[in-house]
């Protein structure tokens, strides 16, 4: 059967606006092919784990959305600031979309499910726009946090302003290669690599743990988010601030919030610990390893 018949991105209306910036950053990303420099590619690569590692994975992720550590105030904001240079929106939107991802993973309600498609998990449900407004009533209600605070209520509704803003220093510092990489080809990537945490974590892989749902760990996925891809791991235990669990399962994310609590910046992360093997087959190996969630405390 055609994916037209099948991916629910091809029966939903298109939003115009949304669909109008993906297809500019997507061509911005290949004009930046023909910009080449140095200089520019190591901008793209700093402010690729700056908007990536600091920003979505510890920031919105293990901070905002599943309150995996404590910070300083300025951290947060720092980050999430930090997080808005993604083009993946403000704190509301971002947090609460994750929020029902995982109250209705795979379910009806679950925003980006490949159930409905593989394009539809990965992309189709943002080009669509039927959940993008930050004020949206179905949102609201899963960020009362959020909302009691004026800063993140302010970025909410000016997400956009950081990244114009980064994107003018750019211009001016570097010229044009360094605002075609730095802005557009890094964008482009970073969008990619976090929708697929959205579509391929759920598609291909492996489960430790029998979660109800179809999340499983990806080590290439992990690598390009960070350490996002070990998504099993995440929805068996998602307070977790520390989703590769075993020496091998790369995760620079907690990598970075130990950094972090080393010069006292984080503190009380919430982790697992590892408790003994057990005989769960995987797709790629006949044991498993059964680990339970600490009440709370460092690792």
């Amino acid at each position: 059967m055609s994916i037209l018949q099948t991916d629910r991105t091809f029966r939903e209306p298109i939003n115009k606006i949304t669909t109008f910036f993906m297809v500019a950053f997507h061509i911005g990303a290949i004009a930046a092919l023909f910009f080449f420099t140095w200089k520019a590619l190591a901008v793209a690569i700093v402010l690729w784990w700056v908007a990536g590692s600091l920003g979505i994975g510890m920031g919105y992720h293990r901070l905002l959305t599943h309150r995996g550590f404590k910070t300083y105030k300025w951290i947060e904001y720092l980050m999430t600031v930090c997080a808005t240079l993604t083009l993946e929106g403000g704190p509301f939107f971002w947090v609460a979309i994750h929020r029902v991802h995982h109250q209705n993973t795979d379910k009806e309600g679950d925003p980006h499910s490949p159930r409905e498609g593989g394009f539809w998990a990965h992309m189709g449900w943002i080009m669509t726009g039927r959940l993008m407004s930050n004020q949206s009533p179905s949102l609201l209600p899963y960020v009362p946090d959020l909302r009691k605070d004026e800063f993140h209520t302010w970025i909410s509704k000016w997400h956009w302003v950081p990244l114009t803003v980064l994107g003018l220093a750019l211009l001016a510092f570097g010229g044009w290669p360094c605002l075609f990489w730095g802005i557009f080809l890094r964008t482009v990537v970073g969008l990619h690599s976090t929708w697929l945490v959205n579509s391929a974590t759920h598609m291909w892989g492996t489960q430790r743990f029998l979660t109800t749902d179809t999340s499983k760990n990806s080590l290439w996925v992990a690598l390009l988010t960070f350490g996002e891809g070990w998504h099993n791991n995440h929805h068996a235990h998602p307070q977790s601030a520390r989703h590769g669990l075993v020496w091998h399962e790369i995760d620079f994310n907690w990598y970075g919030l130990v950094a972090l609590r080393s010069i006292g910046l984080v503190w009380d992360i919430k982790t697992t610990k590892l408790k003994q093997a057990v005989a769960q087959p995987t797709v790629s190996s006949p044991d498993a390893i059964e680990l339970a969630t600490a009440a709370a405390g460092d690792d």
